[in-house]
């Protein structure tokens, strides 16, 4: 009874209501692909679109010069499809729509999308791609997924790695091309692609698991899909499974443990108490106004005198430390030595005073010598040393005055 049942049911499901719901022979065949994408053929549509359809959108100002340079090419690429394409540059705005020579539908999408993909800072040769049937793209909003803007921007960093190492990396691995601009993630490629690098995007950006180990199991599930015999198997034993380890713990603060003591703390005295103590009860309302005010007087005076301090210490000079030389005795002996050469020098410019005097028939006196040589004390130097001196320089006149000069010197050395 139970197989006749089974039958029947059988039988009942094969049973196809209307005409049209019949099995068809391409419906079993192994050798028909259900999932290729025809290329569009004008063909299947002559007559065109009855309604003309249109978007619009807007692009940034530091885009303004390059899709001005660009767009006569992506025109022309739009031109092939009968789609016509609007640049306003005083608006800043980018609009397609369809024409009578459209003949495929779904084409005013795909430059939807071209629009899109421009104004998000993708270039034009790699946005013309879109059009493609066999390429799909993705706009990822990541910008409102972070509220600190710092948090925000190394995470995209993160997201991009060490010379866009890691943006290359999901590129080759998921097939997509990828683009991080802004508070978007621009990505062009297969549906099965764009799947994986929204998951990556958002799991980077609200830090669920790093773009790393997202490719370390991308390139596993590569080396088992080579493996015909576990296609229709589980992978997640095969599969790394990663555990979030940088867990912040709030630090607890010890507070030290106060001896214990059976008496409770002493009572603090209380406001009246105190002026009772200092004697402030008893005096009358307007002398309490007149010693606040007093008191709020020499707070402000001081307050005052401590911001000029402050101001005037801008103004003050640093003390300049005096350098001490190491060697003593070698200073001592170059001051010696300039004294002795000063004093060579006003006794020679004296001698010469002296000998232009008895050249012009005058006779010297003390009081005829020039006061520098006065006040440098050389007429208190002995009566010997001075005749000494004028005997060498009015001497013979075979030497130079070099020479004479030199000998005064060794002479009071």
């Amino acid at each position: 009874m139970e197989v006749e049942y089974a039958e029947q049911v059988n039988l009942e499901q094969k049973k196809h209501k209307g005409k049209h719901d019949k099995p068809k022979p391409w419906d079993e065949d192994p050798n028909i692909d259900r999932w290729k994408i025809e290329k569009f053929d004008s063909s299947w549509n002559q007559d065109g679109l009855l309604e003309v359809s249109s978007f619009s959108t807007i692009f940034p100002r530091y885009r303004e010069k390059y899709l001005q340079e660009a767009w006569p090419k992506v025109k022309s690429a739009l031109k092939e499809y009968g789609i016509a394409a609007d640049l306003n540059l005083v608006e800043g705005s980018m609009t397609v729509s369809t024409t009578r020579k459209t003949r495929d539908p779904y084409i005013i999408i795909k430059a939807r999308d071209l629009i899109k993909l421009l104004s998000r800072s993708v270039p034009a040769p790699q946005a013309v791609k879109i059009l493609d049937d066999e390429i799909q793209c993705d706009i990822i909003k990541i910008g409102n997924l972070v509220r600190n803007k710092e948090r925000f921007i190394k995470r995209r960093q993160r997201l991009v790695g060490p010379n866009s190492s890691t943006l290359k990396a999901l590129e080759i691995l998921t097939g997509c091309y990828i683009l991080v601009q802004g508070n978007t993630v621009a990505a062009m490629g297969s549906f099965k692609g764009l799947k994986q690098v929204r998951k990556i995007v958002e799991d980077c950006i609200e830090n669920k698991m790093h773009p790393v180990y997202h490719i370390k199991i991308l390139m596993m599930k590569k080396e088992l899909e080579k493996d015909p015999a576990l296609k229709d198997e589980n992978w997640d034993r095969f599969l790394p499974k990663f555990k979030k380890k940088n867990v912040q713990t709030k630090k607890v603060k010890s507070k030290e443990k106060k001896p214990y003591t059976p008496f409770p703390p002493p009572q603090q005295p209380s406001k009246i108490d105190q002026e009772l103590e200092s004697g402030e009860y008893f005096l009358s309302e307007k002398k309490k106004v007149a010693k606040k005010w007093q008191e709020k007087q020499e707070k402000q005076a001081e307050k005052t005198a401590e911001n000029k301090r402050k101001r005037e210490e801008a103004f003050v000079p640093p003390k300049e430390t005096a350098k001490q030389d190491s060697n003593n005795s070698e200073s001592k002996e170059d001051v010696t030595s300039l004294a002795k050469s000063l004093k060579v020098s006003l006794i020679i410019r004296c001698i010469s005073f002296q000998r232009y005097l008895l050249q012009s028939g005058i006779y010297l006196t003390e009081a005829l010598v020039p006061t520098a040589a006065k006040g440098q004390g050389v007429w208190k130097e002995k009566i010997s040393a001075e005749y000494q001196c004028r005997r060498i320089y009015f001497g013979p006149r075979c030497r130079t005055t070099l020479e004479k000069e030199k000998e005064i010197q060794e002479y009071l050395v």
